[in-house]
């Protein structure tokens, strides 16, 4: 969306810059705080909430902001941001309660802190954009319906794997092709990876370990993958996907699939392991005008009948302040759920677990998360992998079975069980 830099070039120019809250100063995190400070006219990052202050200041200072006022009211907040102050704080009420702040972007990772912070948002007007694949492909769809009632936008990002799928699969569509596959490209797939063995990849690069066990073991990509399932009304070929390992250019996929299969899915939802080029996404679609096909052809995109389009990259941060501008300026989501969901995300024993244990986080020691149609999850009374955090087995369930609410005591109290009742009554038949 390359009209977003003139917008904010018009803001800048005016003085009126987008003002941007920051929930979570993890890695990435920082890398947000830093672009938007140092890279992006017409934004200002006004605030940092995390639940260590101190990381907020280590965040504001990589970018070149020494000077940070530490508040704890929305009327503090607003007060330091008429004098141009940076504010930090621990309390995520301060933000989403703040006159001076226009759209939130949710960063954490957490499904149940972030499940609170998005409702508290969307009750104050706010528009948000999460970073959260985790939240949304748990009860992303119900948000929406708080957000469509509260007259703001809730969307997933530019940048992430999803969201650069979203833009292609809009340009696929905006140029008169069908899109019947939305893939993903992964260079590792392995279930059973833990925060043990990706602890030295995770310092290499200064990120959180159990983040970086999630995209080594597929609960990261399983709800990627969900996520754009929902905003488009694909499905999953099979519980876990297809997952091919191909090592070739993504442009040979179109002799790996079966045509006829993929029209008759309606539109899937897949990743390949090893292909490239890494770590980019495609789309797999036809065309159904002959006169259309011949020039394709002309245009080196094969006779078909699938034609590959791929986006070589994606950015990650240094593209939400693109979605933000979308969101604010434009009232353009860059992606969210066209209504009822079509793909769950459920938790699978990464090992084999005993009555009495309990459940840890995503990307932990126990279970691992896969995508799974919507229907065969609720028919199943599968748990959601989004749910599964702080569960207490109440029997035996071996490695790599399919957890189930009868395999579980689910914590009480919490809004994100809360949200997945009202999200369940919502969409039913």
């Amino acid at each position: 969306m390359i009209i977003v830099d003139r917008l904010l070039a018009g803001r800048e120019s005016e003085g009126r810059p987008v003002r941007v809250g920051l929930v979570g100063a993890g890695f990435m995190g920082k890398g947000i705080v830093n672009q938007i400070v140092n890279s992006t006219p017409g934004m200002e990052l006004v605030a940092i909430v995390n639940r260590d202050v101190g990381r907020a200041e280590t965040a504001y200072a990589e970018a070149g902001i020494e000077q940070t006022r530490a508040v704890s009211t929305a009327a503090e907040l607003d007060a330091a941001v008429a004098t141009g102050d940076y504010c930090v704080t621990d309390d995520p009420g301060a933000l989403t309660a703040a006159d001076s702040i226009d759209c939130l972007v949710e960063v954490t990772g957490a499904v149940e802190y972030s499940a609170n912070v998005v409702l508290d948002a969307i009750e104050h007007g706010k528009h948000v954009v999460l970073m959260n694949a985790e939240l949304d492909g748990t009860v992303g769809p119900i948000l929406k319906v708080y957000a469509d009632r509260a007259g703001v936008i809730l969307t997933a990002s530019e940048g992430d794997q999803p969201g650069v799928e979203m833009n292609l699969y809009r340009f696929v569509r905006g140029i008169g092709l069908r899109p019947l596959l939305i893939g993903n490209i992964k260079g590792l797939q392995d279930e059973y990876r833990n925060p043990t063995t990706q602890e030295g990849f995770a310092k290499q690069w200064g990120q959180n370990v159990h983040m970086v066990t999630s995209f080594a073991d597929g609960t990261k990509i399983s709800f990627e993958q969900a996520i754009v399932a929902n905003a488009t009304g694909f499905r999953v070929a099979k519980r876990g996907m297809l997952g091919i390992d191909h090592r070739g250019h993504v442009d040979e996929l179109t002799e790996h699939y079966d045509y006829d299969q993929l029209v008759e899915w309606g539109g899937i939802v897949d990743y390949v392991v090893g292909s490239q080029p890494g770590p980019g996404v495609f789309i797999l679609a036809d065309h159904h005008d002959p006169k259309q096909r011949h020039y394709l052809n002309l245009y080196k995109l094969g006779e078909g009948p699938l034609y590959s389009f791929y986006t070589p990259y994606h950015l990650c941060h240094f593209e939400v302040p693109s979605t933000v501008a979308r969101a604010v300026l434009l009232d353009d989501p860059v992606m969210e759920p066209a209504g009822p969901p079509r793909v769950d995300v459920v938790a699978t024993a990464k090992v084999d677990l005993a009555a009495g244990d309990e459940v840890d986080g995503l990307g932990g020691y126990k279970t691992y998360g896969v995508a799974e149609n919507y229907e065969a999850s609720v028919a199943g009374n599968l748990l959601p992998m989004g749910l599964a955090e702080g569960c207490k087995l109440i029997r035996d369930v071996p490695k790599d079975q399919t957890l189930t609410y009868d395999d579980v005591e689910v914590p009480e109290g919490r809004a994100v069980d809360r949200l997945r009742a009202e999200q369940t009554a919502h969409f039913a038949d």
